[in-house]
């Protein structure tokens, strides 16, 4: 274990404890208060007992905390409160003591409530990478085996609809692999005789046996668990609004204080300030503000897993984008037909197609949808032939129809063609003439280009990024679509972590997207945003998760997490200058320290009344 892993933990440990008592704190200064109110005043008995029992279940981890931020340096909101709880206790007000222990950890456990995540990212990628195989001895399936026994040059078999446990390649069966959450190419991919296959790719319809090439704990997977947990132990470094806010308002507080007390002589007036200066509109207001735009999110379809999240999308200075599934579809569509041998563009789709309702390839549904759209009748096929490797063959009206890969031709056949370019195809071939080629893109959203457009006008966003495992050909395609200039492709997710620490070392950073090698950039950045529920890990490891996929909603995060930091900081702003004013009456002796107690839990409501609009959508949320 690394050095700084072990405080680490022992601080988020630390904060746990602090973060439940909290909320017992809170439970307990609350029933405290009216029930010293009614010893006192209507059975006139003793009633210091309920407010000592607050201040030490309460006050005391919070001096603990308190000792523990001095140490560190750190002289925010909360050590304004702190401070004024010692000085309330040495001087006998317990009641206002009290009351700032209810204040101070009641927004303490208001705050921590609106940031409880519900699991852990690791967890999630644990839970998904399979923990046996299928070890094949003398052509029979032996008894399931722990993945971590696993041999290179093992075979196994991998059933449908199962995760690939290790990479290797595959000996015989064909199918196809679902891959796009860990190398961002959109397509299933077909797999036979000699493919490679990925650990944490989902099997499709058919048995695989493969041939091990690596143990489980080298494999593709593997190695995204060991980056995501490179970024867990590294995120970025973010202050929070109120820690800003406070590091300014706290000694102005305590000079105010200390300069009424010296002037005057009278040690009230230095409770008094304090007690009126408790940052209860940072510690209140704020996170009503942040609850208020959660519930917002939710109704809007953004679930907010880090509301730190909406503190800083509006000022995101860098945005990153994976291609497949965010910017795109993540589904190939026909795009292209050239006809060759006097053969038309509808001739050749109808053929095609006609043959393609029959087979499960990866391009069928393409070529099968295009057809929909142009409302062009299928035909019967007879004679279906789809051998792996050779290709989709067939009597289509009494013609020789094959659907194959320009690898698959015979060298005058492909001599004719032109050549590659971005994008898959296929080669369709009529009674032994070529006849056409078909061309597919991974479909880009409609709204793409005017939400990338609008970002810089409208946002202030200054560089814009498309960070992809894809092919680089691929990338660029897309990216003079959407009107992108910034690319870099073929990355693996250890590429992508490492370009997006870089940048957000120097600038705020947001990183967009669905798949599961996304998920260690994400973490990495400033904010990052989940695109869809297609990976339960990616969710987890981004701070917001869009669930209708459409930029439309990106933006109206945008929107909610900027005007909620508007509407927060009228909150907080607002309410220290009157707390301000009070500070200045409480110096100058106008106001006890009783009296200070009720006056700032006036600024209180005040605060937390106004930070209560952010629940409220207000003006539209999309601005393109």
């Amino acid at each position: 274990m690394k050095p700084g892993s072990t405080d680490r933990a022992k601080s988020i440990s630390w904060d746990r404890i602090i973060h439940s008592w909290n909320r017992i704190a809170a439970l307990i200064s609350f029933a405290a208060i009216p029930l010293h109110l009614l010893l006192r005043y209507l059975l006139h008995r003793p009633a210091a007992l309920p407010l000592w029992l607050a201040i030490i279940a309460g006050g005391l981890p919070l001096l603990f905390d308190l000792l523990r931020q001095i140490w560190k340096r750190q002289f925010g909101a909360d050590f304004l409160a702190g401070l004024s709880i010692v000085t309330a206790v040495l001087m006998g007000e317990l009641l206002v003591a009290t009351i700032i222990v209810l204040m101070l950890s009641g927004g303490q456990a208001l705050e921590e409530f609106a940031t409880r995540r519900a699991s852990s990212v690791l967890n999630a990628l644990a839970r998904r990478m399979p923990t046996i195989a299928h070890r094949i001895v003398d052509d029979a399936v032996a008894s399931d085996i722990p993945a971590t026994e696993i041999r290179i040059g093992d075979r196994l078999i991998v059933f449908p609809h199962e995760i690939c446990p290790v990479d290797g390649t595959v000996e015989a069966g064909t199918g196809t692999m679902d891959e796009s959450f860990l190398t961002g190419e959109p397509f299933r991919i077909r797999k036979t005789s000699g493919s490679q296959v990925i650990s944490g790719a989902l099997n499709e319809e058919s048995a695989l046996t493969i041939i091990a090439d690596k143990v489980a704990s080298d494999s593709r997977y593997a190695r995204i668990i060991q980056v995501m947990k490179r970024a867990e132990e590294s995120p970025p470094a973010i202050r929070r609004l109120a820690d800003r806010l406070g590091a300014f308002y706290t000694p102005l507080a305590v000079l105010i204080a200390l300069a009424g007390w010296l002037f005057s002589g009278d040690a009230n007036r230095f409770l008094a300030v304090l007690v009126i200066a408790t940052p209860c509109p940072l510690l209140l207001a704020i996170p009503t503000a942040i609850i208020g735009a959660i519930s917002l999110s939710a109704r809007r379809g953004i679930v907010i897993k880090k509301p730190v999240v909406l503190e800083q999308v509006g000022h995101i200075q860098t945005m990153f984008f994976d291609k497949t599934g965010t910017l795109t579809h993540g589904e190939p569509v026909v795009t292209e037909i050239l006809c060759f041998s006097g053969a038309d563009a509808r001739s050749v789709l109808q053929l095609s197609a006609s043959l393609e309702q029959y087979s499960k390839h990866p391009l069928a549904g393409a070529i099968l949808r295009a057809v929909a759209e142009q409302n062009l009748p299928l035909q019967t096929a007879e004679d279906i032939s789809e051998k792996p490797g050779a290709g989709l063959s067939g009597y289509v009206s009494s013609r020789r129809v094959l659907v194959t890969g320009r690898q698959k031709l015979q060298p005058e056949l492909a001599a004719v063609l032109p050549a590659s370019s971005s994008g898959m195809e296929c080669i369709v071939i009529v009674d032994g003439q070529l006849a056409g080629l078909i061309r597919f893109h991974d479909r880009p959203r409609k709204e793409s280009k005017p939400f990338i457009r609008h970002l810089g006008p409208k946002h202030q966003v200054k560089d814009l990024i498309i960070l992809s495992g894809d092919r680089e050909v691929e990338v660029r395609h897309l990216a003079h679509i959407v009107g992108i200039d910034q690319v870099r492709a073929s990355l693996t997710p250890e590429q992508k972590l490492q370009i997006v620490r870089k940048q957000t070392a120097k600038t705020p950073t947001m990183f967009l997207g669905d798949g599961i090698n996304d998920a260690p950039a994400m973490l990495a950045a400033t904010v990052g945003v989940a695109f869809g529920q297609s990976s339960d890990i990616t969710a987890e490891a981004a701070g917001a998760v869009i669930l209708e996929p459409t930029l439309g909603k990106v933006d109206e995060l945008l929107h909610i997490g900027e005007r909620m930091r508007r509407i927060a900081l009228e909150s907080a702003i607002g309410g220290m200058a009157l707390s301000a004013a009070g500070m200045i009456a409480a110096a100058l002796g106008f106001l006890p320290p009783i009296a200070g107690a009720i006056a700032q839990e006036a600024i209180d409501l005040f605060a937390v009344l106004n930070a209560l609009r952010a629940s409220v959508p207000g003006k539209s949320l999309q601005d393109f």
